[in-house]
């Protein structure tokens, strides 16, 4: 299962790592919500900050997908996304991945980062179409759709270059198919039929092969939207 449910995490992290790739050598670059600094790697030509709230405790709530551990290790800045103490136009790019599901009010983060960013800075989002429940208490939104920037951003002084979706209907169908197994048993309390194994795999089988297949139905549904914007 853990295959098909990080193809997810796989096409991001790809897709991460060639935009910043991108950014030129020593631009200041904050990644926002950075949790585990788990990008920090692809981020060597560039002179790197790193900002969290810092209050995830997975071992205190067993609430929805939770992680086993995390680790933060040691932040730069450790404070509310919505007011980072630092001067107008401090850096020449942000960074912030699968982070807005978790904040309470995204629009005040998005006017924040428009604050603390150089004009002609980039801003590199990354958040979900749709999520189940996790990193409970902090999750928020289950989602958001490509008309939440295309609306948002150019009101707080952005422009975006780039739209990407990751995946499509078939994708994330597939990934949750994937999870059908585990539920199923939780609810069931016991394991499933063959039966019930054949179903499920005929299920994955099918959406494998139109997800594979030229579509547009990343529209209807996708794991997410990766976004580029500039500060003008």
């Amino acid at each position: 299962m853990s295959g098909m449910v990080n193809q997810n995490e796989r096409a991001r992290q790809i897709w991460v790592e060639k935009v910043l790739s991108k950014l030129p050598a020593g631009s200041k670059i904050l990644d926002a919500g950075a949790g585990e600094q788990q990008y920090k790697k692809y981020c060597n030509h560039l002179n790197y900050t790193s900002q969290d709230f810092g209050n995830y405790k997975p071992e205190e709530l067993d609430n929805g997908l939770q992680m086993d551990k995390w680790d933060y290790g040691q932040l730069d800045i450790v404070c509310d996304i919505t007011k980072i103490p630092v001067d107008d136009a401090s850096f020449d790019a942000i960074l912030c991945t699968e982070v807005f599901e978790h904040i309470p009010d995204p629009i005040s983060a998005v006017s924040e980062f428009s604050r603390i960013l150089k004009p002609g800075g980039r801003l590199i989002v990354t958040a979900p179409f749709c999520s189940m429940t996790h990193f409970a208490p902090y999750h928020f939104y289950s989602g958001f759709n490509k008309y939440f920037y295309q609306s948002l951003y150019p009101k707080l002084g952005f422009e975006i270059i780039e739209m990407t979706p990751n995946g499509n209907y078939f994708d994330y169908m597939l990934q949750e198919t994937a999870r059908l197994p585990h539920l199923m048993e939780e609810v069931a309390a016991g394991s499933l039929s063959k039966l019930h194994k054949w179903m499920i795999a005929k299920v994955s089988s099918l959406c494998a092969k139109y997800a594979a297949k030229p579509n547009t139905t990343s529209e209807l549904m996708c794991f997410g939207w990766h976004v580029v914007a500039i500060k003008k």
